[in-house]
C-alpha cells in the first residue's frame, strides 16, 4: 500500500521547520533497498486510485482545498510528475498552472498577485509546476531582474540586499498561513536532481527527435549556475519550510523513486484530513425515497403500456 511508512521514511525528505539546510546532505538517489522500479509501478498504479478515491471524498467534503507546489532544476522531472501521479484525479477537480516569466501586467502587481488567483478553492486540487518560490529562486541568482517589478525604494541591484530577501520569505511564510488557516492544505516538492543526472537528460533531449522541442539553449545557459541555485534552493527551503507548509526534498535522479515519493506523501496527508461524503438528514432521506418510488414507477407504467398495446 503507498501510504505504508515502512517503504519511505518521510522524516528524512521532510525539511524541519526553522533548520538551516544545504542540499547537498540530501541524497538524489534512492538508497533503500526495500523498493524496486518494477514494484514501484504496481505500488503506484494501487497509489492513483486511492487518491482518486480521496479525491472523490474532498471535492464532496468542500472544507479543504490542496495546493501542490513543485519545483526543481531543469530537468528533473516535474513535468513527468505531474503526468503520472495525477492521471487518476478527476480533471473536474483538479487545475495545474506552470508559472512562466511575469507579463507586464503581472508586473504591474505585487509579485504574490498571480498565485494568489490560482489557489485552489474548497474541495479542488491546484498543482503550481514552479510557483511563487520563483520569486526566491531564479531572481536570487538573477537580482537585476527584480527591477522589472518597479518597487519603491528598489532601483539599483545593491538594494537588493540581505534584508530584501528576509521580507520576501517573511511575504510567503504569512501568504501560505492564510492559506492554511483558511482551509488550504500545503504540499511543497523539491525534486532533487544531480548535475550529472541533469546532462545525462539534457544529452537524450538533444540526440531523441521526439525530445528535442523540450531543450532549450537557455536551459543550458542556467545551468552555468548551478552553485548559485543550490544556495538559492538551500536557503529558500531553510527560511519557508513551517509545520503548516512543509518542504520535501525529493531525490530524483531515479524518476520511478520520485513519483512514488511524491504520491505516498500525498496520499499520507490525505488519510489526516477528517474528510467524508456528505451525510443526509431524514427529511432528505425521505425525499430521496420519493424520488425512488417515482423512478421504479415510471417502470412500471412502461409494463402497463406495454401490455395494452399488446392486446390492441
Amino acid at each position: 500500500m503507498i501510504t505504508d511508512k515502512k517503504l519511505i521514511d518521510i522524516k528524512v525528505l521532510q525539511v524541519k521547520a526553522k533548520r538551516n539546510i544545504k542540499l547537498k546532505s540530501f541524497s538524489t538517489k534512492y538508497s533503500g533497498k526495500i523498493l524496486n522500479k518494477q514494484d514501484s509501478e504496481l505500488l503506484l498504479d494501487a497509489g492513483r486510485k486511492h487518491l482518486a478515491e480521496v479525491q472523490d471524498k474532498l471535492y464532496a467534503h468542500n472544507k479543504y482545498g490542496v495546493l501542490i507546489v513543485l519545483q526543481a532544476m531543469d530537468a528533473a522531472g516535474k513535468d513527468g510528475a505531474v503526468k503520472h501521479i495525477m492521471s487518476g484525479f478527476n480533471p473536474l477537480g483538479v487545475k495545474v498552472y506552470s508559472f512562466k516569466a511575469p507579463s507586464q501586467q503581472e508586473l504591474d502587481h505585487n509579485y504574490l498577485w498571480r498565485h494568489e488567483l490560482a489557489v485552489p478553492s474548497r474541495g479542488e486540487i491546484a498543482i503550481h509546476n514552479r510557483s511563487h518560490y520563483e520569486n526566491v529562486l531564479v531572481t536570487k541568482v538573477h537580482p537585476e531582474w527584480i527591477l522589472n517589478e518597479n518597487i519603491p525604494g528598489i532601483d539599483t541591484v545593491k538594494k537588493i540586499d540581505k534584508k530584501f530577501w528576509e521580507q520576501r520569505y517573511k511575504q510567503i511564510r504569512r501568504f501560505e498561513k492564510n492559506l492554511t488557516d483558511n482551509g488550504t492544505v500545503i504540499l511543497k516538492f523539491f525534486l532533487h536532481v544531480s548535475k550529472k543526472e541533469q546532462k545525462r537528460r539534457f544529452l537524450e533531449r538533444i540526440e531523441d527527435p521526439a525530445k528535442n522541442w523540450k531543450f532549450s539553449l537557455s536551459d543550458l545557459k542556467e545551468r552555468a549556475f548551478w552553485d548559485d541555485y543550490q544556495k538559492a534552493y538551500s536557503e529558500a527551503l531553510s527560511a519557508t519550510s513551517t509545520e503548516y507548509a512543509p518542504w520535501f526534498v525529493i531525490p530524483a535522479d531515479d524518476k520511478w523513486f520520485a513519483r512514488l515519493a511524491i504520491a505516498s506523501i500525498i496520499a499520507r496527508q490525505f488519510d489526516k484530513l477528517d474528510i467524508n461524503y456528505p451525510t443526509v438528514s431524514p427529511s432528505q432521506k425521505a425525499e430521496l425515497q420519493k424520488a425512488k418510488l417515482k423512478l421504479m414507477a415510471e417502470k412500471e407504467n412502461e409494463k402497463i403500456v406495454k401490455k395494452t398495446r399488446v392486446k390492441k
